[in-house]
């Protein structure tokens, strides 16, 4: 049976990675006349229960503090849509690369990088806690919607850049940092390759997750009040956008000024990417998309005068909103939850659901840790308070 061609209608460039080539599952599947292998790992994604979840975990701000502000679902369809524009720009899987984009946050906890780092924290003497390394667990493993297998059953390249979108995991077979335990485990499975660096879509996803959240950490920020139009003015890229839309025209309200100004900044920073990225591919005359993994360097990226201006910009966003009072507040509140709940769980299980605790072997157990971790890094923001409340305060049901 013939494989579906992918959905877009243009010629895919000799280094994009072919879905029709593509080196299968690790669970053998008939694959479907209709989609691609990639498009249906996309579905996949998108039907998973971690990716509904996304809807009410933190990106910066809390789930309650506001409708309006970017969660980790709304963040993960901007990236999806950068990403397959950029994609289609450069001619290569639209499919693949919106797959990176909508699973490359499922492994978050519940409150952003502060949930991580607790988790992380309370994980350490049992291999510590990585948010990518439970994006892959979640898609091998804890997905439990087949009758044949355990996971979404991905496909090798999905899986490859899901893996190490962010680029090599080993070095000449050693390890560059310690090897998250999920990572080094499906891999004596399924070889994902880990010395070499992915597809060119995968390194497309993970640059278009870079625009996508300095731009709208811009804009969350002003929404919050934790700076002002004024003080990015000093910020040479952002301030130029606003300083341009501000001239013509001149009597515009705040809101549209934002939105105009970051449209404008987001657009500066896709074609200097297709632009610098095109060079690259020229410069290295890669021919296929094993080429792209054997060159030993990225070929997506942006020029070094974007890199700087990025530079600025994060360096701004960290002392500006990241490191702002109010969200070091949050911060602090959420480490301290999560590491109550890792403790108590960890210590004692049976106040775990029954299913959950059907998995542990003993209270305090390298076992239970894993499968605490679990439970905790796939709750959504309002799940986690609600579950502490649940487990600290006698006023509240069980």
């Amino acid at each position: 049976m013939s494989v579906a061609q992918p959905s877009h209608a243009y010629q895919l460039a000799p280094y994009a990675c072919d879905a029709r080539k593509s080196r299968g599952r690790l669970h053998k599947e008939k694959e479907s006349p209709n989609r691609s292998p990639f498009q249906r790992d996309r579905d996949r994604i998108i039907h998973s229960v971690a990716f509904r979840r996304l809807e009410y975990k933190t990106q910066v701000f809390v789930n309650h503090e506001g409708d309006h502000y970017r969660t980790r679902l709304t963040h993960s369809l901007e990236v999806s849509q950068l990403t397959r524009g950029i994609c289609r720009q450069l001619r290569v899987d639209e499919d693949l690369g919106e797959a990176f984009a909508l699973s490359h946050d499922l492994g978050h906890t519940p409150f952003g990088h502060a949930g991580e780092e607790a988790l992380d924290e309370a994980m350490q003497a049992f291999g510590g806690f990585d948010h990518n390394a439970q994006t892959l667990r979640i898609l091998t493993m804890l997905e439990q919607r087949y009758a044949a297998f355990d996971g979404l059953n991905l496909c090798w390249e999905t899986l490859e850049g899901i893996a190490k979108h962010n680029g090599p995991l080993l070095a000449k077979g050693k390890n560059k940092n310690p090897l998250p335990r999920a990572i080094r485990e499906y891999n004596k499975r399924h070889d994902l390759h880990l010395t070499s660096y992915p597809g060119v879509e995968a390194q497309i996803a993970s640059l278009a997750d870079d625009i996508a959240y300095n731009n709208h950490d811009i804009d969350d920020g002003l929404r919050a009040g934790l700076f002002s139009i004024e003080d990015l003015i000093a910020v040479p890229m952002v301030g130029r956008a606003f300083q341009k839309v501000r001239k013509q025209y001149p009597d515009i309200d705040k809101g549209r000024l934002i939105h105009e100004a970051i449209r404008s900044i987001i657009h500066d920073m896709v074609v200097d990417l297709v632009d610098e990225s095109t060079r690259r591919i020229k410069s290295a005359r890669v021919k296929s998309a094993d080429d792209v993994r054997a060159l030993g360097i990225p070929l997506i990226g942006f020029s070094d005068k974007m890199c700087e201006h990025n530079r600025v910009l994060k360096a701004f966003l960290y002392e500006h909103m990241y490191r702002h009072y109010r969200v070091n507040r949050m911060t602090s509140k959420a480490r301290r939850l999560v590491r109550e709940l890792f403790d108590l769980l960890h210590n004692e299980p049976n106040c775990l659901p029954k299913e959950w605790q059907e998995k542990i072997d003993a209270p305090g157990s390298s076992r239970a840790a894993e499968v605490v971790a679990d439970y905790i890094a796939g709750m959504t923001d309002r799940f986690a308070l609600d579950e502490h409340s649940r487990l600290y305060d006698l006023r509240t049901r069980t």
